[in-house]
């Protein structure tokens, strides 16, 4: 007699009840319940996708809209005016809206110094540092620094000492080390390290970096006692 308390999927059968399907032995019921779990998943799943891209299309673009506002800078001694997301860096203001591509952008955490430019003769990070905040300041990048067709002493001691190698964080080296001697911090080799760490060269030329900092350092400020 059928014990009626028993699950459906526990009560005795016909061997003829029993499917073979991929390997594994199914009973009729099980069978046809994972079937119709299937069939509910592929009847429901595109509507619940058209669902979800309608509340998508109408939903009101203003409420994810950032309102763009103005900016003036004064960069390379040019004054640019700019209409900017207020969350826009420095970095990509210079390199994304003036194509000033000097300025590199390598870890984009302020760890490795290939953004740094001068901000009123100091340097900073410029990956790390908002654009709108910048207004009335004196921004140099590596591109400012020379004349013309004459190179600032500090881009010519580079060349000449082969301060780089691929050249990535050089623009950052150099505005780095423009900034280092102004500071007083170029007194000698220890100093100049020490002052110079927060920029990173992968391709280890510090020792021709150093030789190339000291000889500019000895032309500006020979230049400054003229």
């Amino acid at each position: 007699m059928r014990d009626e308390s028993s699950s459906p999927d526990q009560l005795p059968s016909d061997p003829l009840d029993e499917l073979l399907v991929f390997g594994n032995l199914e009973t009729r019921r099980r069978f046809l319940k994972k079937v119709a779990g299937t069939s509910a998943a592929l009847t429901l799943g595109p509507r619940l996708v058209a669902f979800a891209a309608d509340q998508i299309a109408t939903t009101p673009a203003n409420q994810n809209s950032i309102s763009m506002i103005d900016v003036q800078l004064k960069i390379n001694g040019a004054i640019h005016k700019l209409q900017l997301d207020p969350r826009t860096t420095l970095l990509d203001t210079l390199r994304e809206h003036l194509q000033l591509t000097g300025s590199k952008k390598g870890c984009d955490h302020g760890q490795c110094g290939a953004c740094t430019v001068l901000v009123n003769g100091r340097r900073i990070n410029s990956c790390l540092s908002l654009a709108i905040v910048h207004e009335g300041d004196e921004i140099t990048t590596v591109e400012g620094l020379a004349k013309g067709d004459a190179l600032h002493p500090m881009q010519a001691a580079f060349v000449e000492h082969d301060g780089f190698q691929c050249g990535y964080c050089t623009p950052g080296q150099i505005c780095s080390a423009v900034a280092c001697v102004q500071e007083g911090h170029a007194k000698g080799d220890a100093q100049i390290r020490e002052f110079m760490s927060g920029n990173l060269c992968r391709c280890g030329a510090y020792p021709n970096i150093v030789e190339a900092i000291k000889q500019a350092r000895d032309q500006i400020e020979g230049a400054q006692n003229s």
